[in-house]
């Protein structure tokens, strides 16, 4: 399964937002190394080097795509190809910027803890990830999968993304190891002028990855046509023809 950096990048602004507003909770003052893990094309390491000009910023993903042009994107920071989940990177940093990408990796019960013990005393991890999963758009991508000639090829699509747990439990899991908790969800409100094919294309480049990637060119086309008919009715076009799209997320930060 692989991650498409132009794909992804299609709807950069409003994938960049949730960063913004996690790094502005993210106490300012002494950070000297910073990491983004699961940078992504380098979007978020953009606003992680904007909010810490003077550390060290350095960038981390499994998708060789995505590094690359993060590479192109900013030439002077170091952007390493690495599993999230093994990543064995001492530290200590100042913040670790973990955006939108830890409901791909499993265990947080062990990742998490283990991430916050390579910050510096006063560090922060610093947490986004959608909270979407009882959306009408990812409900239909279970649905269709579950019902169509593709059902065996799908059996195992929706485990690509970690279990959802709730705010009660991140803050459970993470208080011990950190002075500080701060746990707290925003519902974004997306404008997204495409109308029904926008939404489709969003979900292209995150959610409907594993549902498509074991499906042949022919299963993909008539999957997605199921799923275009089913969000054209969840998400009905406003009167000048642009979607709504409703996107909940959960934001973390554990200071040590």
């Amino acid at each position: 399964m692989s991650w498409s950096a132009r794909q992804y990048s299609s709807f950069e602004a409003e994938r960049t937002r949730p960063v913004r507003d996690l790094l502005s909770a993210v106490p300012p003052p002494g950070v000297q190394r910073a990491v983004d893990l699961g940078c992504g094309p380098g979007n978020s390491t953009e606003v992680l080097a904007a909010r810490y000009p003077d550390a060290i910023v350095s960038g981390v993903d499994s998708s060789p795509d995505m590094i690359a042009a993060a590479r192109k994107r900013m030439p002077d920071v170091r952007f390493n190809l690495a599993d999230l989940g093994t990543w064995e990177e001492p530290g200590p940093f100042g913040v670790i910027l973990a955006n939108a990408v830890l409901q791909w990796v499993p265990d947080h019960a062990a990742l998490m803890p283990r991430l916050i013990g390579k910050l510096a005393p006063g560090g922060s991890l610093a947490v986004q990830m959608p909270d979407n999963l009882d959306e009408p758009a990812h409900r239909l991508m279970r649905e269709i999968a579950a019902r169509g000639p593709w059902a065996e090829k799908l059996a195992g699509a929706a485990g690509a993304r970690t279990a959802r747990a709730g705010a009660e439990s991140y803050y459970t899991l993470l208080k011990p190891h950190a002075a500080r908790v701060d746990v707290w969800q925003t519902t974004y409100f997306h404008v997204l002028a495409g109308g029904t094919d926008a939404v489709v294309e969003w979900f292209k480049g995150s959610g409907l990855r594993p549902f498509l990637a074991p499906l042949d060119a022919e299963e993909a086309a008539a999957y997605l046509a199921e799923y275009r008919a089913g969000v054209a009715s969840a998400y009905p076009p406003l009167p000048d023809g642009s979607v709504l799209l409703p996107f909940p997320r959960l934001f973390i930060v554990a200071t040590r």
